[in-house]
C-alpha cells in the first residue's frame, strides 16, 4: 500500500514552513469536533427522518469520522509542516484547511496535505473551506480597491480570525437549485431557486432561496453562502455572499446518508465506506437574517464572476490532491489483489500494464497540480496566492474524465472475484464457510480471509453505491468538464503559439494593433506577451521547494 502520514520512510517536507510567529490558534481534536456538533441544533432531515443530534446519528457517522480525522491530523506532530500554516498577517499558526495562501509553497503544501487526508478518508471535504476563504480574500480586496474603501477587507479579516481561532468547519453553499437553466436568476418563475436578498435594514439582510449541493452540510459549523455564477445588473439581489451558522432560524437541511453506514456492520463488504463517507445536502433558506458583519457583499453583481472563478480555480486545484489520494487507494488495493490472486505484476505483463496505466493516470493529473502550485502567482489585489489556472483546470479535467478508467483498471487487475464473491454472511455459515475458504484461496501465502477482504475493499471503492458516487462527484465536483474546457481555452496563450509558428515561417508577427481582428492571436498569456516574458530565460521559477519525494507517497 502507499506510504501514509506515519511512515518513517516518508517524513513530511519541512523546508517550506516558517517558524510560528506566536502560539497557534485553537486546534480542536476529533472528539472536540464531535462535541462541538452537539452544541448546535440544525434542522436536518435524512431519509425522511428528523435528526435530533447530528453528532450521534448513525446515518451521518462516516462523514463525521472523515471530518474528525482532519482535526486529529492537524494535531499530529509528524505531519505538522503540511497540516499547519503560519498566517503571517495574524501571527498565528492555523489549520492548513483554513489558511489563506501566502506563497506558491503554501499551494504545494496544501495539495500534499489534501492528498494525505484523502488517502485515509477517500474525500476529506474540509478543503472546500480553504478554497472558499482564499477566493473570498481575493474578492474582498477587489471590492475595496474598486470602491476606495477598507470595509470589505476588514470584514473578511474579522471573519477569517473567527474561523481560524475556533477551528471551524465550513459548508460551502454555492451551487443554487437554478430552476430553468435557460433563464438567468432574475428571470426564474420561482426566485427561490437561487439564494437572494429579500430584505435590507440597518441591522443586516434577510435571504431566501435554495442551495442544491452542499458538501457535508449536516455536520458543518457554518455555511459560507456564495453566488454560483456571474451576474448581470438585473440579478443584483442574487449577488450575495455571507456567512451563517448551520442552525440559524429559517435554515432546513435535507441530506443524504454519508457513505454506507451500518451496512452489514459486523461482517460486511463496506469495509471502507461504512467508516468514511460524505453526506451532501440541499439547504433551504427561508427568510434567514444575516447581520452586516457577516455580509461580505450584497448587490455587487459585477464581482460575482470574480468570486466564482477564483473559487473554482482553487477548488479544482484541491480536487487534484483529493483524487490522487483516492488513486493511491486503488493502486495499493490493485497490487494486493494481484498478490492475493497469485500473480506478480512485475512478472506478468497483462497485469503490469494496467497497473502502470493506473499509476500514470494518478501521478499525471497530480503533476498538473504540482505545476499549478509552482507557477502560482500572487493576486494583484489581496496578495494571496492563486494556483496557475491552466494547469489546475487540466489536472481536474484529467481526473474527472479518467475516474472511470481508474475504476476499470482496478477491476482489470483484480478479476471478477470482487463482485462474484459470495456474500459476507457465507463467511460464517457452517455449511459453506470451510469449503469456500479452501476453493477460493489462490496464493498459498495469502489466507482466504485476506484475499476476500481486499476484494471487498475494491468492490466498495469501485463497484458499489459508494463507488458510483465517487465517479459522479469526480466528474462534476468543482464544475463540469465543459466548464473546465472553456476555462482552459480562455486562459491558454494560443496567441503566443501562433506568434511562434509565424516567426518560424518567416512571416513575421502582426503588431497588436494590426491583429485586432484576429481573435485567436489576442489570447495571450498575461505577462508573456513577448519573446522572454517577464523573466530572463534560464532562471529558476521557484526556490525553497521541499525535498524530492517518491511519486505517490503524498509526502
Amino acid at each position: 500500500m502507499p506510504a501514509t502520514m506515519s511512515s518513517p520512510q516518508n517524513p513530511p517536507p519541512t523546508a517550506m514552513v516558517p517558524a510560528p510567529l506566536s502560539s497557534p490558534a485553537t486546534l480542536m481534536s476529533g472528539d472536540g469536533y464531535r462535541e462541538s456538533l452537539r452544541r448546535l441544533r440544525p434542522v436536518v432531515y435524512v431519509d425522511g427522518q428528523r435528526i435530533e443530534s447530528v453528532a450521534d446519528a448513525p446515518s451521518l457517522q462516516p462523514g463525521i469520522n472523515a471530518l474528525a480525522f482532519t482535526y486529529d491530523f492537524a494535531r499530529d506532530a509528524a505531519v505538522a509542516p503540511l497540516a499547519l500554516a503560519t498566517q503571517t498577517s495574524r501571527g498565528k499558526l492555523v489549520n492548513r484547511m483554513l489558511h489563506v495562501n501566502e506563497s506558491a509553497g503554501d499551494l504545494l503544501n496544501k495539495l500534499e496535505a489534501v492528498r494525505l487526508l484523502c488517502q485515509e478518508t477517500g474525500c476529506a471535504q474540509r478543503y472546500l473551506a480553504h478554497d472558499a476563504l482564499n477566493a473570498l480574500a481575493q474578492v474582498s480586496a477587489r471590492l475595496d480597491d474598486a470602491k476606495g474603501t477598507t470595509e470589505h477587507r476588514a470584514r473578511f479579516t474579522d471573519y477569517l480570525a473567527h474561523v481560524q481561532d475556533q477551528d471551524l468547519s465550513l459548508g460551502i453553499a454555492m451551487t443554487d437549485a437554478k430552476g430553468d437553466r435557460s433563464q438567468r436568476p432574475h428571470q426564474q418563475a420561482n426566485p427561490d431557486t437561487y439564494v437572494h436578498v429579500v430584505e435590507r435594514s440597518a441591522r443586516g439582510i434577510v435571504i431566501s432561496g435554495t442551495k442544491a449541493i452542499v458538501t457535508g452540510a449536516p455536520y458543518m459549523h457554518e455555511f459560507l453562502v456564495m453566488p454560483s455564477r456571474n451576474m448581470t445588473e438585473a440579478d443584483a439581489d442574487f449577488a450575495v455572499c455571507c456567512a451563517v451558522p448551520v442552525d440559524a432560524p429559517g435554515i432546513t437541511i435535507v441530506a443524504r446518508p454519508a457513505g454506507r453506514p451500518g451496512e452489514k456492520l459486523e461482517h460486511g463488504s463496506a469495509l471502507f465506506s461504512r467508516r468514511y463517507g460524505q453526506s451532501t445536502g440541499v439547504v433551504i433558506f427561508d427568510r434567514v437574517f444575516v447581520p452586516w458583519e457577516r455580509v461580505f457583499y450584497a448587490g455587487d453583481w459585477a464581482h460575482s464572476g470574480v468570486l466564482t472563478y477564483s473559487y473554482a480555480t482553487h477548488h479544482r486545484h484541491s480536487c487534484i490532491g483529493a483524487r490522487a489520494g483516492f488513486g493511491d487507494l486503488l493502486i495499493g488495493a490493485g497490487a494486493l489483489m494481484c498478490e492475493a490472486n497469485g500473480f506478480d505484476p512485475g512478472q506478468t505483463s497483462s497485469l503490469r500494464e494496467p497497473m502502470v496505466e493506473l499509476i500514470k493516470i494518478t501521478e499525471g493529473f497530480f503533476a498538473c497540480g504540482v505545476a499549478a502550485s509552482v507557477y502560482g502567482t500572487a493576486d494583484a489585489h489581496s496578495g494571496s496566492f492563486m494556483p496557475e489556472p491552466v494547469f489546475s483546470n487540466i489536472g481536474k479535467l484529467l481526473l474527472a474524465t479518467q475516474i472511470y478508467d481508474m475504476h476499470r483498471l482496478a477491476h482489470e487487475v483484480s478479476g471478477g472475484l470482487i463482485v462474484a464473491l459470495p456474500g459476507p454472511e457465507e463467511d460464517h455459515n457452517p455449511a459453506t464457510a470451510a469449503t469456500l475458504s479452501e476453493v477460493l484461496r489462490a496464493n498459498p501465502a495469502v489466507p482466504y480471509d485476506k484475499r476476500i477482504e481486499v476484494a471487498r475493499f475494491v468492490e466498495d471503492l469501485t463497484a458499489s453505491y459508494q463507488g458510483g458516487w465517487y465517479s459522479v462527484i469526480s466528474l462534476h465536483g468543482g464544475g463540469s468538464p465543459a466548464a473546465m474546457k472553456q476555462e482552459i481555452w480562455r486562459q491558454y496563450p494560443v496567441g503566443n503559439k501562433v506568434d511562434l509558428v509565424e516567426r518560424l515561417l518567416d512571416r513575421g508577427v502582426l503588431a497588436p494593433t494590426e491583429d485586432a481582428g484576429r481573435a485567436i492571436t489576442r489570447n495571450r498569456q498575461p505577462g508573456r506577451c513577448c519573446d522572454t516574458g517577464c523573466t530572463v530565460p534560464g532562471q529558476a521559477v521557484m526556490v525553497d521547494l521541499p525535498p524530492p519525494h517518491k511519486p505517490g507517497t503524498g509526502g
